[in-house]
């Protein structure tokens, strides 16, 4: 099982850009839709050991213990969305676990 990581980590969010335009588009089928995203997300977290820290509507928040896996999250992610006509803003930044004050 996957935890989370300690030390310097990787955070990495995501959303579905334009989502309230897309649903306003599609309708009935935006569950559909958004299910499909999640899954797909969801895939390249698990590839890349991406920690689930949380989710809210069609956004996500994970870390990573390296920031490569979270570039190659964000690269996989872009580039199976776009194989499946879905479009989502993912962006990572690095930033200290642990700050002195």
């Amino acid at each position: 099982m996957l935890t989370i990581p300690t030390g310097t980590v990787t955070f990495l969010f995501s959303d579905i850009e334009g989502s309230t335009l897309l649903l306003n588009r599609v309708g009935d089928r935006y569950p559909e839709i958004l299910s499909e995203h999640q899954k797909i997300l969801r895939g390249a977290f698990a590839k890349h050991n991406g920690y689930e820290v949380g989710t809210e509507g069609d956004s996500f928040f994970v870390t990573f213990a390296r920031a490569a896996d979270a570039i190659a999250t964000a690269v996989s992610a872009q580039k199976e969305l776009a194989a499946h006509g879905l479009v989502a803003r993912v962006s990572s930044a690095q930033a200290a676990a642990r700050r002195a004050l």
